[in-house]
């Protein structure tokens, strides 16, 4: 019965190196997940235009983008499907499927802001990416100010 036991001992720490020597991260998929478009302000009222975009390897069957401003959103908002509010100063929205090297479907919302301030924040960033590992944080991560002139910013 010791030796079965020594044994069984032997194969479990046998597995748990195998398992040490092979990273979970080797195991998933690798995606590249990017974020462009447009912001615009006027009088209080933020409207912004996305494109998420999947530079791969990997096709992303799913992720969330988190949109969050420098100053309070307005306590009521009508949110576009697959937008929800996740703060006083932020906004959670689905991206849909990205295909490998492709573009997402845009994300367009016009939230009104609890004041009218001469400038504004928008930091943009992945808070979930479908399981996939994004190495490249440098076009995912974006700052964008948005100036109360009611032009276009791009991003």
């Amino acid at each position: 019965m010791r030796i079965l036991s020594a044994v069984g001992a032997m194969g479990a720490g046998a597995a748990v190196v195998v398992a040490g020597a092979c990273p979970v991260q080797a195991l998933s998929p690798e995606a590249d997940l990017a974020y462009h478009g447009s912001v615009a302000m006027a009088a209080g009222v933020f409207d912004l235009r996305l494109t998420p975009r999947n530079h791969g390897p990997s096709a992303v069957t799913e992720a969330t983008v988190r949109l969050r401003w420098s100053v309070p959103l307005a306590d009521e908002q009508l949110l576009p499907g697959g937008c929800a509010r996740s703060g006083e100063r932020s906004v959670v929205c689905r991206t849909g499927e990205l295909p490998a090297d492709g573009l997402g479907s845009p994300v367009e919302l016009t939230v009104r802001l609890r004041e009218a301030p001469s400038e504004v924040t928008l930091e943009i960033d992945t808070v979930w990416g479908g399981g996939a590992v994004d190495r490249n944080h440098a076009n995912d991560r974006q700052r964008v100010l948005a100036l109360d002139t009611g032009d276009s910013y791009a991003f």
